[in-house]
């Protein structure tokens, strides 16, 4: 599992097509939808966790934190 995530984070932060703002979105959006689900006493799926250390880390690596 650990190296899915690093190959994905490594092909998220070089792909040009991908902006510093969408980094930034997409994050803000998969940290809303696990707070809503938190509130909500839901189960948040692991998928949503792993996406948002994907986007956390591929972030980080662009230089922007």
């Amino acid at each position: 599992m650990k190296t899915d995530i690093n190959v994905e984070v490594e092909r998220l932060a070089a792909d040009p097509r991908i902006t510093d703002y969408d980094f930034w979105r997409s994050l803000k959006n998969v940290n809303n939808e696990i707070f809503h689900i938190a509130n909500n006493n839901e189960p948040i799926p692991f998928d949503m966790i792993r996406w948002r250390a994907i986007l956390k880390q591929a972030r980080m690596k662009r230089g922007r934190a």
